[in-house]
């Protein structure tokens, strides 16, 4: 299985219940009990509705902003492709991407964004700074002249089976 360790057990969890389960809020949160969810119960857990004002994210103890609104959500995309070389040595052949299911008027977050975001961090050669400095990161996805990039802006429909292999693996 590919995704982000979390132990050294090589416990994984997915991309989505990491983002569901790190979101802090007035009245509560992180709820890491999510990460060990299905995506499906993560996203539908009555404490992210039902806990006030949303703050942010906290993951293994690292504190995220909530600004700009994608950044944590495609960082955690960033980090699990990086973390499965097969899968980012398939996708950066692709030129765009689309996301079907997205649907702006429920979401915020579009895996085919974050998807276009990795080839053109990849093919910058920024991939492994990002991951490595998040502020560094936070300036670059900032920038104008970086998130009008063709790579980032095409589309292109991408392989489905991408998200469906695509876990995080992160050390606790």
């Amino acid at each position: 299985m590919s995704g982000v360790l979390i132990n050294k057990d090589r416990r994984y969890l997915s991309v989505e219940c990491a983002y569901q389960g790190s979101k802090t809020f007035v009245n509560g949160g992180p709820f890491s009990d999510l990460y060990f969810v299905s995506s499906r119960e993560a996203k539908t857990d009555d404490r992210i509705r039902n806990s006030g004002n949303f703050l942010g994210y906290e993951f293994f103890g690292e504190n995220f902003t909530s600004e700009p609104v994608t950044a944590f959500y495609d960082w955690l995309y960033l980090t699990a492709l990086s973390q499965n070389p097969s899968l980012a040595d398939r996708l950066v052949e692709f030129n765009g991407f689309s996301d079907i299911a997205f649907n702006p008027k429920k979401s915020l977050n579009c895996q085919a964004r974050a998807a276009a975001l990795f080839v053109a961090l990849s093919e910058r050669g920024e991939i492994k700074k990002v991951l490595k400095d998040r502020d560094y990161y936070i300036d670059l996805i900032k920038n104008k002249s970086f998130s009008t990039l063709p790579s980032v802006k095409n589309t292109l429909k991408a392989n489905t089976d991408l998200e469906k292999s695509l876990q995080l693996e992160l050390p606790l």
